[in-house]
């Protein structure tokens, strides 16, 4: 089961939206990640402007492993329940399904594609390289 992508309905994500807003980077999709001050800030929002635009996913990866950022990376837009797994293995950590999706449904997304052979930002060593659990 997902312990790592929280995943969020546009309710549950703008109801937490007021509580953290000062410490809540937005990040446009064509932006540099690397000229952001980060000092600060918990939750970094990347924004899929439409599902076929994975500039946020680079944004994501280069957040995570470059620049060392462990706080939250979300998510929102246009997000569809194909695309959470790469979110995840990208180092996003929740994210905002598309109005009218269902959250028990993206949930088993994860349950189809538990483990990877390759490594990624989340998890950088490849599988053979991983010590047995």
């Amino acid at each position: 089961m997902n312990k790592t992508l929280n995943i969020l309905s546009a309710g549950q994500h703008e109801a937490e939206a007021a509580a953290a807003a000062d410490r809540v980077l937005k990040l446009p999709n064509d932006a540099d990640p690397a000229e952001a001050d980060l000092a600060g800030v918990t939750r970094i929002e990347l924004h899929f402007p439409k599902f076929t635009d994975g500039r946020a996913y680079s944004q994501a990866f280069l957040l995570r492993r470059r620049l060392g950022f462990s706080g939250d990376i979300r998510a929102t837009g246009d997000v569809l329940i194909d695309q959470l797994v790469q979110m995840q293995r990208t180092g996003f950590t929740s994210a905002v399904l598309k109005e009218g999706k269902d959250v028990a449904e993206a949930q088993r997304q994860f349950d189809r594609f538990a483990d990877f052979y390759q490594g990624d930002a989340v998890q950088p060593a490849p599988h053979f390289v991983r010590a047995e659990a």
